[in-house]
């Protein structure tokens, strides 16, 4: 079979790949789009936030005050590690500037070696939330009144719903930008796009809700104790009681800061690690379905490159240039149909989608993962120790 063959048939393969997964996408965006609105107000005073708290980032004051902002009448528990002055700088001032807020800051000794820091500080939190609803929120993510009632709705008819992840890079360096392409990129293509065939298999650990009473009755935030990825546990544990996950389109925004290329790469280490240890989890069938909607496309891209430079050709280059301008158009396609707004920087985007095989190897070789200040060793079946 002659180059230019090769490169059409991997062009052709991987443009159908992406419809597929888009056209998917697309229809749970508009079935999730079409429910009605749930009340914002009566979510806000059901809920209480619990948001484990880690100093160090420069844009963790601005990100808490945008929540506290956004979600007037929750009660927050904030959770912070003994001695983290940062910590407690931000949220003395907080405190000062938003003297209505209702805030219960907890503080934490250090948790034990190969305890979860993040699972450590909710267990102790639990006993002392009185609301109905549980929402686990990171530090530095934001959640507008609106996506809290729809995650809150969507607790009607599952156990556990969970947001839609997206970055906001404003004034990020390369590695920021390339980290938060990567995310917003893939958002609805990978949590959204396979409900058409299988339930979710995980959360967002990033935003996720609980009905407080059901939390307790899972055993609360305890058997994650010990799995360094804990909403996968968490999802696991759900699914083990018999428990659905809704996956909505509330939007969950996430401003953090990447310093350079070196935060960049241990955060996509991380992220695929955990990624495999999802992989391993899952039966064959869907181990299968994984593997094709996600693992193949990076793959089908980088071959129809190969094939094109092999041996280049004005058809084989055309039909690549088409299937690269689809694919610049899928995202910003989702992303209005979803309602959010992301710069749309194609040459970026291309890169992060060509970078992925390589962070997978990575993360299938070196099973050591930096966390902020720590440096973890995580075991095949989740666990992990202190490095």
């Amino acid at each position: 079979m002659g180059g230019l063959s090769v490169a059409v048939l991997l062009a052709g393969a991987y443009g159908a790949l992406l419809a597929l997964r888009a056209v998917c996408a697309g229809r749970e965006i508009r079935r999730q789009a079409a429910q009605p609105t749930p009340d914002a107000a009566f979510a806000l005073h059901e809920v209480a936030v619990l948001q484990p708290i880690l100093g160090g980032d420069p844009r963790l004051i601005d990100v808490l005050c945008e929540t506290l902002d956004a979600l007037p009448g929750v009660c927050f528990h904030w959770l912070v590690d003994a001695g983290d002055m940062h910590a407690e700088s931000v949220i003395a001032s907080l405190q000062a500037t938003h003297p209505h807020a209702v805030i219960i800051v907890h503080v934490n000794p250090p948790a034990p070696d190969g305890i979860n820091p993040k699972s450590f500080k909710l267990d102790r939190a639990l006993a002392t939330v009185e609301a109905p609803v549980c929402l686990v929120l990171d530090d530095d993510a934001t959640l507008t009144a609106n996506a809290l009632a729809r995650l809150v709705a969507a607790l009607d008819s599952a156990d556990i719903a969970t947001a839609l992840p997206g970055y906001v890079d404003d004034g990020e360096p390369m590695a920021g930008r390339l980290l938060a392409q990567f995310v917003n990129d893939n958002a609805a293509l990978t949590y959204l796009a396979p409900l058409a065939w299988a339930p979710p298999v995980s959360i967002s650990g990033m935003c996720y809700a609980l009905r407080t009473a059901h939390l307790r009755a899972l055993g609360g935030f305890a058997p994650l104790l010990r799995a360094l990825a804990d909403d996968l546990a968490m999802a696991d544990q759900v699914r083990a009681h018999g428990g659905r996950i809704a996956q909505t389109i509330a939007p969950v925004r996430v401003r953090t800061s990447i310093d350079g290329r070196a935060h960049y790469l241990r955060q996509m280490h991380r992220w695929m690690l955990f990624a495999t240890l999802l992989l391993r989890r899952q039966p064959l069938r869907m181990r299968v379905l994984i593997t094709l909607l996600h693992g193949l496309p990076p793959l089908l891209l980088w071959a129809m490159g190969v094939a094109l430079a092999m041996q280049p050709t004005l058809g084989g280059a055309l039909w690549v240039v088409g299937v690269l301008g689809v694919r610049a158009a899928v995202p910003a396609w989702l992303q209005r149909r979803l309602g959010v707004s992301a710069p749309q920087r194609p040459l970026l985007s291309l890169l992060a989608e060509l970078l992925q095989p390589l962070h997978l190897l990575h993360a299938s070789c070196v099973r050591t993962v930096r966390w902020r200040s720590r440096r973890y060793r995580v075991h095949a079946d989740g666990g992990f120790h202190v490095v």
